[in-house]
């Protein structure tokens, strides 16, 4: 829960780098959230709660990739690569896989060398 939160609190740090863990655990615990917001928005026959939460983490989402992509060695420009048919989405999947640049690079620190929060 705390990386979704950390992610959440640097909503607009665009700069920096982020972990596979720390993009991947922001992902599971947004698609978690989508989940109940879609179930509950079913029940009340309505998806308005799920499109206000999308608009909500928008830009938390676009900064924490532009992070991880920092992360590989790469700008965050990369993540335009995604609107590529076909093909595109699937190489951001790849960079978002991907170990990260080991020591310092032009984006910052190696985020593990840095103490985590537990």
């Amino acid at each position: 829960m705390n990386w979704y939160l950390d992610v959440l609190k640097n909503y607009a740090g665009f700069s920096g780098r982020a972990r596979r863990k720390e993009y991947w655990m922001f992902v599971l615990f947004n698609f978690i959230v989508a989940l109940v917001l879609v179930a509950i928005g079913a029940a009340i026959d309505t998806q308005i709660p799920y499109f206000v939460y999308l608009a909500a983490v928008l830009v938390p989402t676009l900064a924490v990739v532009f992070r991880r992509l920092h992360d590989t060695g790469r700008s965050g420009w990369w993540f335009l690569i995604a609107f590529v048919p076909l093909v595109g989405g699937i190489i951001l999947l790849v960079f978002m896989c991907l170990e990260g640049v080991r020591g310092p690079n032009e984006y910052g620190a190696d985020p593990k060398l840095a103490p985590q929060g537990v």
